[in-house]
């Protein structure tokens, strides 16, 4: 697959943790009226957000054509989630900090 092809759904991915995961998970815990939670839990909150949007990539058709950029999504997805739950996703992190000091 070219870069060209997969041009988009590689902007998708770098921006739906912290679009998606991160804004539904400040959401979730301002609303629930959580002001401090853990990072463990700020953390797994994004993650289930994260994939729950990522769900909507899944409707590509189980077809050759699509084959590769479902393989791409899903690898993609899993490193996503690694870097998020170990605290390497920077933004997810800058995230967390500001909703505890401005939540």
């Amino acid at each position: 697959m070219r870069d060209d092809e997969r041009f988009e759904i590689v902007r998708a991915m770098d921006q739906l943790p912290h679009i998606a995961g991160a804004s539904f998970a400040t959401v979730w815990f301002r609303l629930g009226g959580n002001r401090e939670p853990s990072k463990e839990e700020f953390r797994a909150k994004v993650v289930e957000h994260f994939q729950a949007a990522c769900n909507a990539l899944e409707t590509f058709p189980d077809s050759d054509e699509f084959t590769p950029i479902k393989k791409y999504i899903r690898h993609r997805m899993k490193q996503e989630v690694e870097d998020i739950t170990s605290g390497y996703n920077r933004e997810i992190e800058k995230r967390y900090k500001r909703y505890l000091d401005y939540g």
